[in-house]
């Protein structure tokens, strides 16, 4: 870990919200709205989020799958989005959502008309700027806790920390 944490201090509420109260705290809400008012598909949301942890390689965001309603993606959707390019699991929205995100966090640039006229022939403009959010708050917040070491120390629901790989 990059950053000292007080003794018997929760690292992550440290840094996130007694560090800098003026920004953690804002940024803590933004990431849990990404969950809790997403309009998106469980699978295409999830194949964005991992294609980010990757990119990112937080060891947190690599272990967590998101749950909507007791449905979580199969064990073997992270393979999956790895190979989004080839893959038979994907619909063509849910491989568009990891083409997108990779894209977003490494040549944003690159983002050309033929991609634009694929990713709106499949999502409305809402959906757009709502994948492009999320994507944002994974690529920040996943980034910030891996290269200040934060990544090894989140909590999973279970209660335990993943372990850095």
């Amino acid at each position: 870990m990059r950053i000292d944490i007080p003794e018997g201090k929760d690292a992550i509420e440290y840094v996130w919200g007694e560090m800098v109260p003026g920004i953690g705290p804002a940024a803590s809400h933004f990431s849990l709205s990404v969950y809790a008012h997403t309009t998106l598909g469980l699978r295409e949301f999830e194949a964005a989020r991992l294609r980010i942890a990757q990119i990112n390689g937080c060891v947190f965001c690599l272990d967590w799958r998101t749950e909507r309603d007791g449905q979580k993606v199969e064990d073997t959707f992270a393979d999956a989005v790895t190979d989004w390019r080839t893959t038979d699991a994907f619909d063509e929205r849910t491989r568009l959502a990891a083409e997108y995100a990779e894209r977003y966090a490494l040549d944003h640039h690159a983002l050309d008309e033929e991609f634009w006229d694929r990713m709106t022939a499949q999502y409305s403009q809402l959906e757009i700027v709502e994948l492009s959010m999320s994507i944002g708050s994974w690529l920040a917040f996943g980034r910030l806790n891996r290269v200040l070491g934060l990544d090894t120390v989140c909590k999973l629901p279970s209660g335990a920390s993943p372990a850095r790989k």
